[in-house]
């Protein structure tokens, strides 16, 4: 039976995966110190982190029994990889794990400043209501210049083209027919 830790907040639906795997047996312990996590690692075969826990050198060189450390979102920042592939340790991320979120996070906030939605949230809290001073823009058939058109600008244009936009791009790794493919000019 292996074991595995799983020391930051993550989805129920996350953690019901992982404890439906055959021979693995879970552990949740969120808010440890580094101190507690060097005290309790030694007993796992994986770990799997956000990013709030810190995977330093000394939290490695006290995980004896360690092969995996694995991150729920995209960056390593907060693993010492070095370490970690020093001890032979793999270490993993899910590279398109928050893409659709953060692009449709994008699209909300064009929309959010588009309608002068925290301005007026401002004005409200102040007790006015100053209608005609935030009645917003339209964004239908308006231009929306994209730099970058990987996974999460690929996701902000088929956003902004459903909602009848006009998409512009400019991303020196595809090519103008690439792009005009997904529609964007």
């Amino acid at each position: 039976m292996k074991r595995v830790l799983v020391s930051d907040t993550l989805s129920a639906e996350g953690i019901n995966v992982l404890k439906q795997t055959p021979n693995i047996e879970v552990d949740v312990m969120t808010n440890l110190t580094p101190d507690e996590l060097r005290g309790v690692i030694r007993e796992y075969d994986g770990l799997v982190i956000r990013s709030a826990t810190k995977v330093t050198q000394a939290i490695i060189d006290s995980a004896e029994n360690l092969k995996v450390i694995g991150r729920a979102g995209v960056g390593l920042d907060n693993v010492d990889i070095i370490a970690a592939s020093k001890r032979g340790i793999v270490v993993m991320n899910t590279p398109g794990g928050n893409t659709i979120t953060t692009g449709e996070h994008a699209v909300s906030m064009m929309l959010s400043l588009a309608r002068k939605i925290p301005q007026a949230t401002a004005s409200m809290k102040n007790g006015k209501w100053e209608k005609n001073k935030f009645m917003g823009n339209e964004i239908f058939n308006k231009t929306l210049g994209i730099i970058g058109i990987g996974r999460v600008g690929s996701i902000v244009a088929d956003r902004a083209q459903g909602l009848k936009m006009n998409v512009i791009a400019y991303d020196p790794f595809m090519s103008p027919e690439a792009a005009a493919k997904i529609g964007i000019s």
